[in-house]
């Protein structure tokens, strides 16, 4: 397994895209993604001249839809982005069974990691699932540095190589340009060291934010939903609540702060609305009536019982 440090999140997606396409892309000028997980992938996808396509999500869990996915593969797919929402897993395993299945076992799968730092299934964590993953450290991340930074993660020797080469420059060598589409992006020794420190805590504060998570779930007066896969970490506490404004002003009065991740679909963003992207067959029903809906409450490690009810 390699592990590559980038200046940032968004880098991790946008050079293992480019590593992707240029050695697994097939020709395709298409990736599926989601429209309700803040615009990153569909940043990183703009970057690279890809097109998104974005797929439906589940509203238990905001995740993406597995069988959405499927049904938005084509002949111009050059690779999947599955997100790990709110710190909840994408069963990838089920989803690359779907794919070969479908006949689409050549398309690879880019997990992004963003929200999911130390999140297991079995034995295996998430990052190692698909075929490459990238990974955020922004200070607000389960795992958080003191400023931006961002990771790689590939078992694929000929992936992590051109991850490597794209993260400097393209250099085969120094001053040697082989690969276009490089960049400076390399993650800060002061950033590495913070990481490093706070990575032994990793598994003890992500319990803690289940326990949060799971203390809401079991406080929710009717009609409001807690977001939740299976397997999570969670990274950000968020419900769902037909009357959104009156719950957030009710909080507000007691004065607990809220946010709303996120207010806008990728697909509804001002600024991309005269660049290419299509939907999923069958529409982004469950999405769009989820967006609405959203609410964040306060979530992380130092929070006491007495602060959430």
């Amino acid at each position: 397994e390699s592990c590559i440090g980038v200046a940032n999140g968004t880098d991790a997606l946008e050079i293992a895209m480019r590593a992707l396409v240029g050695l697994r892309g097939q020709g395709g000028t298409e990736v599926i993604t989601v429209a309700n997980a803040g615009g990153y992938s569909t940043a990183a996808c703009r970057l690279v001249g890809l097109t998104p396509v974005y797929a439906d999500i589940e509203e238990a869990s905001q995740l993406v839809s597995l069988p959405s996915v499927v049904a938005a593969l084509g002949e111009q797919t050059a690779l999947v982005i599955v997100t790990h929402l709110y710190g909840g897993l994408v069963d990838v395993g089920q989803l690359r069974a779907m794919m070969d299945k479908a006949g689409y076992r050549y398309i690879p799968i880019l997990e992004d990691c963003a929200q999911a730092h130390g999140l297991r299934l079995g034995s295996r964590m998430a990052g190692s699932l698909g075929d490459i993953a990238a990974f955020s450290f922004y200070p607000t991340k389960n795992l958080g540095a003191f400023g931006d930074g961002g990771a790689i993660a590939t078992s694929d020797p000929e992936l992590a190589q051109r991850c490597q080469m794209l993260r400097q420059y393209g250099w085969a060598s120094k001053y040697a340009v082989a690969m276009p589409g490089g960049r400076n992006s390399r993650l800060d020794e002061v950033q590495a060291a913070i990481l490093h420190q706070l990575l032994p805590h990793l598994d003890v504060a992500n319990a803690r934010r289940v326990e949060i998570l799971n203390r809401y779930a079991a406080a929710a007066p009717t009609g409001v939903k807690v977001a939740r896969a299976e397997a999570s970490v969670a990274h950000l506490a968020v419900v769902l609540c037909d009357d959104r404004a009156g719950l957030q002003s009710y909080l507000a009065d007691r004065g607990i702060q809220t946010d709303i991740h996120y207010p806008v679909l990728d697909c509804d963003q001002p600024g991309w609305s005269e660049l290419p992207w299509r939907e999923a067959p069958g529409g982004l029903g469950v999405a769009r009536a989820s967006v609405g809906k959203l609410l964040t409450l306060p979530c992380f490690p130092a929070l006491t019982d007495d602060e959430t009810g």
